[in-house]
């Protein structure tokens, strides 16, 4: 049985200054928005971020932002935040951009407990300054290494009292991954059932991977929202 909060703000308390937090989500869809909330009110500083992007600018990762809560974000997608763009060109922010397919890989092998990998994105870029490039089968690939993380946070749609998790449609993105490859993994939940009502088969996160749980309700915004013309 896992541990399950009754306060968003106590669920995320262990999370102190310096901490590498990874972030479930795509855009808006599916990110844990309460525990986002929650750790901006904790006023936690020098955060490094890992998320496929950092939220909008009054949403998401983008409150960390606007509260200066955060130094270093690895992602793959930053273009819907101004904020975002004003700290990275006056030097508040350092960003690594990587390609979403090694992001999600980056992770991925993290949770697996792979420490490296080859791949041939970003061979002949930016993204290859630094690293180190081997040739197989006559291809230059790029060595990566794996992401792992102080803490988790992932939102799932259902989860029961063990910390098995299911994730609805279109919000699954990153968050299994990044649920197994962080030291502590904390999971905002829609709905809490009983052990064994999920049906096996259909579990995405097993529980070996959740320490803690709490049930909130989201506002599920979206990014933009666009409306046919009347006829």
């Amino acid at each position: 049985m896992k541990q399950i909060y009754s306060s968003f703000e106590e669920a995320v308390s262990e999370i102190k200054d310096g901490a590498t937090i990874m972030v479930g989500g795509f855009g808006l869809c599916g990110i844990p928005e309460n525990l986002i909330k929650a750790l901006r009110e904790t006023g936690v500083r020098n955060l490094t971020i890992i998320s496929n992007n950092c939220g909008v600018d009054d949403w998401g990762l983008g409150l960390l932002l606007e509260n200066k809560q955060i130094d270093k974000i690895y992602a793959s997608y930053v273009g819907e935040n101004k904020e975002f763009e004003r700290q990275v060109l006056n030097g508040e922010l350092e960003v690594e951009l990587v390609p979403q397919g090694t992001l999600a890989e980056r992770i991925r092998a993290g949770g697996a407990g792979i420490p490296a990998f080859y791949t041939p994105a970003g061979v002949g870029t930016k993204v290859a300054e630094g690293k180190e490039v081997r040739t197989f089968n006559g291809r230059e690939y790029l060595l990566e290494e794996a992401f792992q993380a102080d803490f988790s946070l992932v939102r799932a749609f259902k989860g029961d009292h063990h910390g098995n998790l299911v994730y609805r449609k279109t919000a699954r993105n990153f968050n299994p991954m990044i649920a197994a490859a962080g030291k502590v993994t904390i999971a905002e939940l829609e709905e809490l059932v009983e052990t064994g009502d999920l049906d096996p088969e259909a579990i995405h996160t097993p529980s070996i991977y959740v320490n803690k749980l709490i049930v909130g309700e989201q506002e599920k915004r979206i990014e933009r929202k666009t409306l046919a013309q009347k006829a």
